[in-house]
């Protein structure tokens, strides 16, 4: 009772801090397609629930099995197969808004400071893209700012108790992604924060590293765990299509890193908007104070960020999302410093307003129209506009579910692996009366399968994607098959792409 009448103040902003949270993540959450890899990481989670064999399904695309562990445990609670998901993800970031809170207070030895980094989380709208969406990127920015607090605690204290955590909470994080491995590398930066001015420095230097090596090898042992399945050898396969490996890389060593930092650049500045930047650069102005804590988080997302433009192949926002993360303490140490200088209140909120409106903007479309966000493009196309996105999927399902109330039916998907056919399989599969085939490539005739089939029950073929043969747009099926009819088109991206449904004519 003394602790909660001491700290009601704080209890209560952080309680009110929770629920806007959560409102802001729940809201409208199914309001978003599913997209690509959420119906891959879905329809997986569902195999694995259904078949044990199968927990370690996700390799099989080079894929780290975490996020759809715990979606396949979501799942027994909620029958919504998406909703299960992205809930995972919902849990995911609550986690890292009370990461950012315990991680604020430690660096910076200020409770303030580790609520307003839970405050700016909150209303990030990075986060709130990926914490409302099926992805594994959610996930691994609660094990990034958790590994990095732990790794912070063990410089500082150098106890064993905290090294086994650290250990537990890095091999949570590489066992949902490769990127988890950015936690073990970067732990020599800790070091900022180990007292050498310490009489036994050498000893508790000595210490430092048989801990740090001990959590080191129970996070490598926690990632054995995947090679118990064949498929653990995809992983590296999977990885070299976004990142170059070593022998590649030094063909062209810095060939890409410009073009890279850039892209990297650029969704930074949309995500965390300029105002919110400026407040990261002005911690290392607003006071000279606890310089070697801003370094340490600076060098944890520098040295991840360059090393990914480095060594980047194919990248998308989504991969830089953990290591913005870094940024947040050192934007809440400059909001915090500006509250103690400015004592005009009035003044106080205006100026904490303009800081925010760009952020209160993005969110808000975000929320409730996600074509016109100020996000970057790529995530615009692919959440929202372009093929990859399942707009028109849940009407689909609607149309096939009243057509099997008539009898059974056959559905064809234009491809074998992602949005289609996993996000029909996800509503379908368990309704006796469908079948469902994908078929890849789509050339300019329909399948002879496909043409037998449809004179023994009603045909469906369903396109989404880019063709190679002649197509009048992307979504659209062949100029060249004359034996379909269409039934069903959902307009993407004012009407340059769909989801069109044909049924095919005997």
């Amino acid at each position: 009772m003394l602790f909660i009448k001491k700290y009601r103040i704080e209890i209560l902003v952080f309680t009110l801090l929770i629920l806007s949270f959560f409102l802001l993540r729940i809201y409208n959450i199914l309001s978003l397609p599913i997209f690509t890899d959420e119906a891959i990481y879905v329809r997986w989670a569902q195999i694995a629930k259904q078949d044990a064999n199968w927990r370690f399904i996700s390799l099989t695309d080079g894929k780290q099995p975490m996020f759809v562990w715990l979606t396949m445990v979501s799942m027994r609670f909620i029958e919504e197969p998406l909703l299960a998901g992205r809930l995972v993800s919902v849990t995911a970031g609550f986690f890292t808004l009370i990461g950012l809170f315990f991680l604020g207070w430690e660096l910076f030895r200020n409770k303030w400071i580790g609520i307003l980094s839970s405050f700016l989380y909150a209303i990030y709208p990075m986060a709130l893209v990926y914490d409302r969406m099926a992805l594994y990127d959610s996930l691994v920015g609660t094990f990034a700012v958790w590994s990095l607090y732990f790794a912070i605690l063990l410089a500082r204290r150098i106890r064993l108790d905290t090294a086994l955590i650290l250990g537990m909470v890095i091999g949570g994080g590489v066992l949902t992604k490769t990127s988890g491995f950015f936690s073990i590398y970067l732990l020599p930066v800790t070091l900022l924060l180990f007292d050498f001015s310490h009489k036994d420095r050498f000893k508790r230097l000595t210490k430092w590293i048989g801990l740090t090596i001990l959590a080191t090898t129970l996070a490598y042992m926690f990632y054995s765990i995947l090679r118990l399945s064949p498929f653990f050898h995809i992983i590296n396969e999977k990885n070299a299509l976004f990142v170059y490996p070593l022998r590649e890389w030094i063909d062209h060593p810095f060939t890409f890193f410009v073009g890279n930092w850039k892209a990297i650049w650029d969704w930074l500045t949309r995500y965390m908007t300029w105002t919110v930047l400026l407040l990261v650069g002005g911690s290392f102005f607003i006071t000279r104070s606890k310089i070697k804590e801003k370094l340490l988080i600076l060098g944890w997302f520098l040295i991840s960020a360059i090393g990914l433009a480095i060594f980047g192949k194919t990248l998308y926002p989504r991969f830089v999302f953990f290591m913005t993360l870094f940024l947040i303490p050192l934007a809440a140490f400059s909001l915090f410093n500006i509250y103690l200088a400015v004592r005009n209140k009035l003044l106080l909120i205006v100026l904490f307003l303009i800081i925010f409106s760009l952020a209160f903007r993005t969110d808000y479309l975000i929320l409730n129209d996600f074509s016109q966000a100020s996000i970057p493009r790529s995530d615009l196309s692919q959440y929202k506009n372009d093929w990859p996105s399942g707009g028109g999927v849940k009407e689909a399902v609607e149309f096939f579910k009243e057509q099997a109330q008539k009898g059974k039916i056959y559905i064809v998907t234009q491809g074998t692996f992602g949005l289609l056919p996993f996000a029909f399989e996800i509503y379908l599969v368990d309704n006796p009366n469908v079948a469902i085939e994908g078929f890849w490539p789509v050339g300019d005739y329909a399948p002879q399968k496909v043409l037998e089939k449809s004179k023994q029950m009603p045909t469906f073929f369903v396109f989404y994607q880019p063709c190679p043969s002649q197509c009048p747009s992307i979504g659209e099926a062949p100029s060249a098959w004359k034996e379909l009819e269409l039934v069903y088109q959902f307009s993407k991206d004012y009407g340059k792409r769909h989801l069109s449904v044909y049924k095919v004519r005997p």
